[in-house]
């Protein structure tokens, strides 16, 4: 089969780079490390914000609809800009760029800390996900132009899924560690010094990369795909204040399927298109994009209803309702690097089967919500969400790249990572739109049930994509296949 160069991302840009320059075991893992710190960050500023929600409304007199946004206008730029960053990438340096993303997101970080209103709060936050998306996958792509091996290189993108799936699980209980002790404005004062850390760290063991030629931005597939996610998102948010067949909502409706529209029509003409369209023929890929969608949905609904059940319904403090999400990150952080080692030594079809079954199981658990459920269901659930959420983000990463070229798998990467936040920020939407108008321990319980229904219904889509994922090839010592 023919290598196809597909557009520029930050992880495709690993395979049309000069050959990088032969590292020590050491300091390839060195590599991995660093750029998985700063991955780790991208991760838990998604969850942490979550559990300090009820506080920053009432410091800054947001209701639940409205505090939606301070998490979606983060999710959506990040997914919106994570492809497009690649051909900076490329053109620029990935250090380059990959430092400059730590600037950004260190510099908007201080902005939110000290933000004085809610549209402060989610300006900046939009600003951290442009910082965001140029270190999640630009960091991939370093690591990947590290490792020349594919076997080495399949065990690294193991441990990264390891590390992302750890570090959203960590996020409630961080967060509502900090904010108990410190307020709500510590959950982004916390990542001055990772920052600051992490740029000395990258500017000592981090080598500078590029791709063998240039690639031009996209900007017309990238102006149209950010103002689809962003209407769409959108709309999900605001329908239930504006009704869902108002005239504002019906052409929102409008403006998103134009812009859906033109941005498949743009991509298909280009001949260095922002997303490859054509690896969606691919079963694999395309089933493994809408389990990164579904696992992300799954565990934003989860986080965002337990923070309003736990403390706006049963008085519980931020502490108390983050230590309740523990199980969740035991679950995720015992079982992501099981799911790794499964994946190198029997491909992803088995943790993905294990996946789907816990996330189902912890969403039925939970269907039948009570303002009075017992504490120890709660965190049943929660342990079986989290173990679902460790054993699926390598698996579904190895399904959406399995087979590739580095030329191609490397858009996969991004496309999937995309999907990860597009889940996340429709999750946060669907679940704030489920209880924003309920008032009471009871109805919160009563209103969240769908959202549990809705979380059961993801793991059945990853035992779907379980099914997809049969045929996924292993990767070969030697080299990539073509």
């Amino acid at each position: 089969m023919k290598t196809v160069a597909t557009c520029s991302t930050p992880d495709a840009s690993a395979g049309v780079a000069a050959a990088p320059p032969e590292l020590s075991a050491r300091r390839r893992w060195t590599v991995l490390a660093v750029c998985a710190l700063s991955m780790f960050l991208v991760g838990l500023d998604t969850t942490i914000v979550n559990v300090g929600l009820p506080v920053i409304g009432r410091g800054l007199g947001a209701d639940t609809r409205s505090l939606e946004w301070v998490v979606d206008a983060y999710t959506i730029i990040l997914a919106g800009l994570l492809i497009a960053s690649g051909a900076l990438a490329d053109r620029f340096g990935r250090r380059r760029v990959f430092r400059c993303g730590l600037v950004v997101f260190g510099v908007a970080s201080v902005v939110c800390a000290l933000a004085p209103s809610l549209g402060f709060l989610v300006a900046a936050r939009a600003v951290q996900g442009v910082g965001a998306s140029m270190l999640s996958p630009v960091a991939l792509a370093i690591v990947v132009n590290a490792m020349p091996d594919p076997r080495e290189r399949a065990r690294a993108i193991g441990v990264w899924a390891s590390v992302f799936g750890l570090s959203m699980a960590a996020g409630p209980v961080t967060g509502g560690a900090l904010v108990e002790a410190f307020g709500w404005r510590s959950v982004f004062w916390i990542n001055v010094p990772v920052i600051a850390a992490a740029l000395v760290l990258v500017a000592v063991f981090v080598p500078e990369s590029r791709g063998e030629r240039a690639r031009r931005v996209d900007l017309p597939g990238q102006v149209l795909l950010t103002l689809a996610l962003g209407v769409s998102v959108g709309l999900l948010i605001e329908g239930p204040r504006i009704g869902w067949a108002s005239a504002p909502a019906l052409a929102g409706y409008a403006v998103a399927a134009a812009a859906t529209a033109a941005f498949v029509r743009v991509e298909l003409r280009r001949e260095e298109p922002l997303m490859d369209l054509g690896l969606f023929r691919r079963r694999g890929f395309a089933a493994a994009v809408l389990g990164a969608v579904a696992v992300f949905v799954a565990l934003n609904v989860t986080l965002l209803l337990t923070t309003l059940y736990l403390q706006q319904g049963r008085g519980w403090t931020p502490l108390a309702a983050g230590l309740a999400t523990l199980p969740m990150a035991v679950g995720a952080t015992l079982c992501a690097p099981w799911s790794g080692r499964l994946v190198g030594r029997v491909g992803p079809r088995r943790p993905l089967v294990l996946a789907g079954a816990f996330v189902a199981a912890g969403g039925l658990c939970l269907v039948g919500l009570a303002e009075d459920t017992s504490v120890l269901l709660l965190l049943a659930a929660y342990l079986l969400i989290g173990i679902g959420f460790g054993f699926a983000n390598a698996p579904l990463t190895d399904t959406a790249v399995g087979g590739l070229p580095k030329a191609r798998a490397g858009v996969a990467g991004a496309v999937t990572s995309a999907a990860r936040q597009v889940g996340a920020a429709v999750g946060i939407a669907l679940a704030g739109g489920l209880v924003a108008g309920a008032a009471g321990p009871g109805a919160i319980a009563a209103a969240s049930r769908p959202g549990w229904g809705l979380v059961a219904g993801c793991g059945v889509v990853l035992l779907v994509v379980a099914r997809a994922s049969r045929g996924a090839a292993r990767p070969k010592a030697g080299g990539d296949r073509s």
